[in-house]
């Protein structure tokens, strides 16, 4: 059994303090590694680091930081089976989709650094009485990151690219349910020493991290509660904050489009991951004239889902993360039940070891249920028919959260309106469509700051303005 370090300046060291946590397999229930629970003097030795490495990191050429971090992304691209077997140990991933997503965080984390290379990080414009006005894009310094545990090592490379390329050094926090990917990332590492440290801990090192007076920026992925207190705490001290939190992502299906292409579609946007993603498809919006034929063949799809642990390639619905989780998706499933919802499919704790849950399929659900209001997070499809193509786009904007939404429409007045939903992606006919160059921003409780492409560049500095008068003749 792995006991895990923390990662300060190109060192691996014991935390500062004795409080040491298990992390246990969810497939298994076994414990596979210990790791330190965290404290603020762990803290306070990474962020010292990253600020001691910052001015020298930020002063090589933007082209050399580039390199840098194009040749750790190919070391990890040589590791990607490695982490995508680590990430199953610990939060039940089928190594096989862990592998998919690790790979395409790597090229979105080559793509955002390499975005460095035409960013106008100065930009000089000449005056009509011959003065100069530059304006210069300056590093932050220190930065730190907080992810969560449903994707570690996408969610690590994800919000790294563009804050390195830019200048800054970083302090990584990542979810204490899942450590292990995440410091085998690290070990990986070939920067300069400072550049990227790790603390490992749960609110014990994330709240001290948070903040930290010499922390310049705090990019968050998490709850909307958890998210309520970094925003507050980062905006008491007038530090910058990227927070993603929590999504109730809808699914308006309209008339006209082939029900069952369409119900696959949609089992794989509401069970993929164990349910266990940020954009997954949480409230299902049908028209009446489809609905029969898309609900039978949602439950079809839905029971090809099979449950098992993620190194067997025949899985495909590996654990939920804990059992703690596990309880939350059962009791938004009871809640529906008990208010008159109808389980056509799953719904039930399975009698075995690990922390499972079946693909679930809900019908007779109404926007009052736990599981249409509250972010689930679990491997469950609640089903709503409506009238009308507008009552499934009203509805499906009456949410608090806004960070996501899927419409799958053949008509093209119907896509030209689906674009008014409040929510920061809108996919039209193809769930989790788009590169690595999209931009958005969440709304409602899902978050706020603007991320990709360049935004995530213009977050990670600090513009500022040089005017130089003409010189006197």
């Amino acid at each position: 059994m792995k006991t895990l370090q923390n990662f300060i300046g190109g060192t691996w060291e014991d935390s500062q303090s004795s409080a040491m946590q298990d992390l246990v397999n969810p497939a298994s229930e076994n414990v596979i590694a210990r790791h330190p629970g965290g404290s603020p003097a762990d803290v306070d030795r990474a962020v010292d680091a990253a600020v001691e490495a910052q001015p020298e990191w930020a002063a090589l050429p933007v082209a050399e930081r580039v390199k840098y971090l194009i040749e750790w992304a190919a070391v990890i691209a040589e590791h990607a089976e490695e982490l995508a077997e680590l990430e199953c140990q610990e939060m039940g991933k089928p190594i096989a989709l862990g592998r998919s997503f690790i790979e395409g965080g790597i090229q979105g984390f080559r793509v955002a650094a390499e975005e460095a290379l035409t960013y106008p990080f100065a930009v000089t414009l000449p005056g009509a009485d011959g003065s100069e006005t530059t304006i210069l894009r300056h590093p932050l310094g220190a930065t730190a990151v907080i992810t969560p545990w449903n994707f570690p090592v996408p969610m690590v490379l994800g919000a790294l690219g563009p804050l390195l390329a830019a200048g800054n050094t970083v302090v990584v926090k990542p979810s204490e349910r899942s450590p292990l990917s995440t410091a085998r990332l690290f070990e990986l590492s070939t920067l300069p020493p400072g550049v990227v440290n790790l603390v490992l801990g749960d609110a014990r090192a994330g709240a001290p991290l948070v903040e930290h007076k010499q922390i310049r920026l705090v990019h968050f992925t998490g709850s909307v509660d958890a998210g309520r207190r970094v925003g507050a705490d980062t905006g008491g001290r007038l530090c910058r904050s990227i927070l993603e939190l929590g999504g109730k992502d809808p699914v308006v299906v309209d008339a006209g489009v082939d029900p069952v292409a369409t119900a696959a579609a949609v089992a794989f946007g509401s069970f993929v991951n164990t349910g266990q993603i940020c954009t997954s498809m949480e409230r299902i919006y049908v028209h009446q004239d489809i609905a029969e034929a898309f609900v039978a063949a949602l439950v079809e799809a839905a029971a090809t889902y099979t449950l098992g642990d993620g190194r067997d390639a025949e899985t495909v619905l590996g654990p939920l993360v804990d059992a703690g989780q596990r309880d939350i998706v059962h009791r938004h499933v009871t809640d529906a039940v008990e208010r008159g919802a109808r389980v056509r499919i799953g719904g039930g704790i399975p009698n075995r070891k690990g922390f499972f849950y079946p693909a679930t399929v809900l019908t007779d659900v109404d926007d009052t249920m736990l599981v249409m209001t509250e972010e689930t997070f679990g491997p469950i499809a609640p089903v709503v028919v409506v009238s009308s193509f507008e009552e499934g786009l009203a509805r499906a904007g009456s949410s608090r959260f806004a960070l996501g939404a899927t419409v799958y429409t053949h008509n093209s007045d119907h896509a030209a309106a689906a674009t008014g939903i409040p929510a920061g992606v809108t996919w039209i006919n193809q769930w989790q469509g788009g590169g690595p160059e999209r931009l958005y921003e969440p709304a409602g409780e899902s978050g706020m700051g603007a991320t990709g492409a360049r935004a995530a560049y213009d977050a990670a500095t600090r513009p500022a303005t040089i005017h130089t008068a003409p010189t006197p003749s």
